[in-house]
């Protein structure tokens, strides 16, 4: 008899397993329950599901043939990068889900400096493909905050940003071309290493921001520009954390696009401070923390029409740095912000509703009393110069009244930011976590359409199923 190894709904036979093994090799697949356990879950706050068992392809080829195996035998499928992301998009869809992780798909396959691209396996880690691209004497803007342990795929998969987002946009602007395997087993192709290409529908753009459900991403060509020359980085200090909005939306309107604009609520900077102890003023309201980059002249001239924008709107301190280790030593206040929060309570819900840039004013305000009327620790900090706000809640989830409070808190929330012309996330992206408001920000149309897309391209309905828009 071929006796299934794993508990509950999760069936998976002892001679599927071998069949793995003989492709992957016995060490690239787990089946101990101890081990899978450890794939159950993302950064999001959601319920934990153990898969049915875990692969690890080492080259792209295996990645095509895991998922014609997985969709014969009728298997979930869930893509699995660092499990970084906030949004449930790589919890397991239930214990009948096969949890593909990328890890080992980690090459730069190629960095082309005449022509501006790289290509790399999905399993390459961000920031460590920034630092080569750098050291080739080139630039790579997408910096995610996980960026030291999320890897580039799923950087895709889920559409991420970052810090540089104003200025220089986020993922989607930097993939000129995808390779993927679809529920066949077969390696579909598009885009190009070219700056130019309208050959074919434009599959790639597809794939970005599809959260795993229509395909495996198995290589892709990305463009890198060249370096900005100069740069100049400062924080603004306020004593209102609405003069502080309004000096965003003021900057903007200045026709500055600074690479970065970041901002933090007094919340925030008391924790960070408490934490790591880097000199930040514990009585402000409010900071920005905001650079220009450029031109030597372009710098220049942008710094002195933010500082004067920041003086108008009523900052009581500007500090700029005058070298490198005083821009790190302002940087590291805004890198440090949701460590430092997370460490304070059991349960940390990070959320990244999106307003249109001029209603950043009235979401920080909406922000702070939703945090007085639902009586929830909340710290808010985030990419003010795009909109994108990440109010933080500090919980404890084991507490029920008080999660029902933070779960009251989080929907008025997001239809604060619809309301104002917003949008549910900025970065994060759907999967489980927000799946609920997606009709509400689109319509039923945009939802049944989606779904027909998904039956196209997935028949048995196998590929991250219940994330986004479900089957």
């Amino acid at each position: 008899m071929d006796i299934s190894i794993t508990k509950g709904l999760g069936m998976i036979s002892k001679s599927l397993i071998a069949e793995f093994e003989t492709l992957l090799g016995k060490e690239n697949v787990l089946s101990d329950e101890t081990d899978r356990q450890s794939y159950s879950f993302d950064a999001a706050v959601l319920e934990f599901v153990t898969p049915a068992l875990v692969v690890f392809p080492t080259n792209t080829e295996q990645l095509g043939q895991i998922v014609k195996k997985c969709y014969d035998e009728g298997l979930q499928i869930t893509v699995r990068g660092a499990g970084s992301n906030l949004s449930g998009g790589t919890i397991p869809d239930s214990e009948n889900t096969v949890v593909i992780a990328t890890g080992k798909l980690n090459k730069i396959l190629e960095i082309n400096e005449e022509d501006l691209y790289a290509v790399v396996e999905p399993g390459v880690v961000t920031a460590q493909f920034a630092s080569q691209v750098a050291a080739k004497g080139l630039f790579y803007p997408p910096d995610p905050g996980s960026q030291t342990i999320s890897t580039l795929g799923g950087n895709i998969a889920e559409n991420a940003g970052g810090l540089r987002g104003l200025k220089y946009g986020v993922t989607k602007d930097y993939v000129l071309g995808l390779e993927f395997y679809d529920f066949e087993g077969e390696l579909v192709k598009s885009g190009a290493r070219t700056v130019k290409c309208v050959t074919g529908y434009n599959l790639a753009g597809m794939m970005i921001g599809s959260e795993g459900t229509l395909g495996v991403i198995s290589k892709a060509i990305l463009k890198l520009i060249p370096p900005p020359k100069a740069s100049k980085a400062m924080m603004a200090v306020f004593d209102d954390v609405q003069k502080a909005s309004e000096a965003v939306a003021g900057i903007i309107a200045a026709h500055v696009l600074p690479c970065t604009l970041e901002f933090l609520d007094h919340a925030t900077i008391n924790y960070v401070e408490e934490d790591k102890k880097i000199g930040l003023p514990k009585d402000a309201d409010a900071l920005l923390l905001i650079e220009v980059d450029g031109h030597l002249g372009q710098v220049a001239d942008e710094a002195v029409i933010v500082e004067k924008v920041l003086k108008e709107c009523g900052a009581t301190d500007i500090h700029v740095a005058q070298n490198e280790e005083e821009k790190a030593k302002i940087w590291a206040g805004r890198r440090n912000a949701l460590p430092a929060l997370a460490r304070l309570r059991p349960t940390t819900v990070l959320e990244d509703a999106t307003v249109p840039r001029s209603k950043i004013p009235a979401m920080v305000k909406a922000l702070n009393e939703i945090a007085k009327k639902y009586n929830v620790q909340m710290g808010t900090f985030g990419h003010a110069g795009d909109g994108n706000l990440h109010p933080t809640i500090l919980c404890d989830r084991r507490d029920h009244e008080e999660f029902v409070r933070v779960e009251a808190a989080v929907d008025e929330i997001f239809n604060v930011a619809l309301a104002l012309n917003g949008t549910l996330s900025g970065e994060h992206g759907i999967g489980t976590a927000k799946a609920k408001w997606m009709e509400k920000e689109t319509s039923r149309g945009t939802i049944m359409f989606s779904r027909r897309l998904r039956k196209a391209l997935d028949p048995k309905g196998l590929f991250n199923t219940q994330k986004m828009v479900g089957i």
